[in-house]
């Protein structure tokens, strides 16, 4: 059984982001970021996959207790002193402990310490505890820092960055100010913040300092593109988005603050800042996360107010981080018509200390009147192409059933074995992480090695065993996708009594955790001249049931159509469409896609116990563009278990 977890939001500046790596027009050839070069050992071998047990808030606790470190308990972490420093370093001039530095993450347990930023896994921090008893100081992991090239790169970009004020000509000011949507925003407030202007590249820059602004470590570049009638806004980061873990404006931050509000873009804080005076913090990558390593960070605020922006999918992810910050401490800004973006409310004039004031509570008990649910009925109303969910870009007649990737949901996908079911799930996957969802994959039956191998040819849509002086390039965008494996393998045998409780744990964890689960499971023998029905499903009805979208791919001839594979949605409990469209397989790319003029048109189904194909369109067949992401040709599949099936 293969497991495909997702709890995702679109991260959209993605594609954006990896048109920046290869260079964009603006950015003088001397100031484009280039890809990051790979630091590593080349007689190092294969990390092995060892499975790294899961540690609870309870084990921490008791473990800090059996060594005898005191620990204060906090919203999201642990807090203790760290022994990462020395005596000296832990004792005031009064001699009485320090506040507790060091902060352990309670999910993950996972360590920060404020003071030396030595950083690391749980594992780690008991390693060094217990080697500190015997005076061994190894093993200390530092906060990880631009290296010498990405740390040439941000001083020569800042050095030549200067404040808008000083642009010599004050036409040039004024329509950067237009172009940003700066034109409310003072000088002052620009110089609180220490934002420069890079001319050339025609970008803003917005630094990353240390803790306490020690020294620079990396540069946020904002640029401004005329899209139509509109302005579309293109973000670059040094080092690259894995690395950047910036809270823009943290240096900023007083010990004594206990309130702040969290946005997701930079020109947001400063327009927040500037109306209301209040604490503000922008989020590294805006929407799509919050990266855990941000979390001690915010441990010192009482109260948290998110106002990440003015569309659904912005609500959703503040309501998904006020779950990790504690949402007791949690308000969020409702997205409305009266509630836009910081910087819109500040430039249409509106109060911003008013709309703070009307954030909503995260924290509400288990049951809720309609009238609590009033406006986000109308806001599901409203935006009906967000409700549905993000949409596939290689499948559009994907998008025609399913209308998109939904948080919350089940999907349960079979096939036959050998039909390619790894190869289009992966393909599948791959088409959204893509798109910003973050995705974590799971397999008893492929390991990792060979799933990222293939997930990597679908990303660069071409075999790279051909062209190893890419691999570094491809390699470094795949790295930075928001794309995770879990570290089990193996067959596992277990009983349907044992399955139907775990599609059960996976149908509560996708409604509790608000994330999409998708479920590959082997379907029963079927005869060969039958198709696979909902039924076929292995074990009992339970994953069928339990299922919102339940997706087959089929193995034999369509009656009129010229596919050998072909797609089924037999289930669709969003909207109830249901129907089948053919695939095609491309050897050199390892991927599945839709021909754009293809005969074979989408398909209703009007019975369960069978397809009822229609006669497709007459017409002649258009001729196919070379687009490697929506036109592929049918090849057989050499990483299948069984290739002899394949090339039937």
């Amino acid at each position: 059984m293969w497991v495909l977890l997702r709890s995702g939001y679109p991260l959209r500046i993605l594609l954006s982001l990896r048109k920046k790596w290869m260079g964009r027009r603006s950015l003088p050839r001397s100031l484009v970021p280039g890809p990051p070069r790979r630091r590593y050992r080349k007689e190092a071998l294969p990390a092995l996959e060892t499975p790294v047990l899961p540690v609870t808030a309870t084990e921490i606790r008791q473990y800090l207790r059996a060594h005898g470190i005191p620990f204060q308990d906090g919203h999201s972490c642990l807090r203790t002193p760290s022994p990462f420093l020395g005596a000296s370093q832990l004792k005031d001039q009064t001699g009485a402990t320090t506040s507790f530095s060091l902060f352990i993450d309670k999910t993950t347990g996972r360590f920060l310490c404020m003071t030396s930023l030595a950083e690391g896994s749980w594992e780690d921090f008991q390693a060094s505890v217990e080697g500190r008893r015997d005076g061994d100081r190894e093993g200390i992991l530092l906060s990880e820092v631009p290296g010498a090239e990405d740390s040439e790169e941000v001083r020569r970009i800042w050095d030549r960055a200067i404040p808008l004020w000083e642009l010599p000509e004050l036409e040039e000011a004024q329509l950067a100010r237009v172009m940003f949507g700066l034109t409310k925003v003072t000088d002052d407030t620009l110089k609180y913040f220490s934002v420069r202007y890079l001319r050339p590249a025609r970008s803003l820059v917005f630094p990353w300092f240390s803790p306490g602004g020690l020294g620079l470590r990396g540069l946020k570049l904002l640029g401004a593109e005329g899209q139509g009638d509109g302005v579309h806004y293109v973000e670059t980061t040094i080092p690259r988005p894995g690395a950047y873990h910036n809270l823009f404006g943290l240096p900023l931050i007083s010990r004594r603050d206990v309130e702040v509000v969290l946005t997701s873009r930079e020109l947001d804080s400063l327009a927040l800042n500037q109306s209301t005076g209040l604490p503000t913090l922008a989020l590294p990558r805006g929407t799509a996360c919050l990266p855990p390593a941000l979390l001690p960070y915010l441990e010192q605020f009482r109260r948290i107010v998110l106002w990440l922006g003015d569309d659904l999918r912005s609500w959703e992810a503040a309501k998904l981080f006020a779950r990790k910050l504690n949402p007791k401490r949690c308000s969020l800004v409702r997205p409305g018509d009266q509630h836009p973006r910081p910087l819109e409310a500040l430039n249409r004039g509106l109060n911003l200390s008013r709309i703070l004031r009307s954030a909503l509570p995260a924290w509400h008990k288990s049951i809720v009147s309609f009238r609590q649910l009033r406006e986000e009925v109308l806001g599901e109303l409203s935006n009906v192409e967000q409700v549905a969910g993000v949409r596939w870009s290689r499948f559009p007649d994907l998008n025609r059933l399913l209308k998109g990737h939904r948080k919350g949901e089940l999907t349960v996908f079979t096939g036959p074995t050998g039909s390619g079911k790894t190869t289009f799930i992966s393909e599948y996957a791959l088409d959204l992480c893509t798109q910003g969802v973050n995705t974590l994959w799971g397999s008893f039956e492929i390991s990792n090695v060979r799933l990222a191998r293939i997930m990597l040819t679908q990303f660069a849509v071409g075999r790279l065993e051909e062209q190893l002086d890419k691999y570094d390039e491809w390699a470094d965008r795949f790295e930075d996708l928001p794309l995770y494996f879990m570290t089990f393998h193996g067959q596992q045998s277990i009983r349907i009594a044992a399955q139907d409780y775990i599609v059960g744990a996976f149908r509560k964890f996708a409604t509790d955790s608000n994330c999409h689960v998708t479920l590959v499971i082997h379907p029963r023998k079927e005869d060969d001249d039958k198709e696979l029905q909902t039924a076929s499903i292995f074990g009992s009805a339970k994953a069928s049931q339990e299922a919102d979208n339940v997706l087959i791919l089929q193995d034999r001839k369509l009656v009129t159509g010229p596919g050998k594979r072909y797609l089924q949605v037999s289930k669709n409990r969003f909207d109830g469409d249901v129907g089948v469209f053919p695939l095609e397989f491309n050897k050199n790319s390892l991927t599945f896609s839709i021909p754009p003029k293809s005969k074979a048109r989408l398909k209703k189904i009007k019975d369960e116990n069978g397809l009822v194909a229609k006669k497709p369109s007459s017409g002649k067949k258009g001729a196919v563009p070379q687009n490697s992401e929506t036109c592929l040709g049918e090849a057989p599949n050499p990483y299948q278990p069984d290739p002899s099936k394949l090339s039937r």
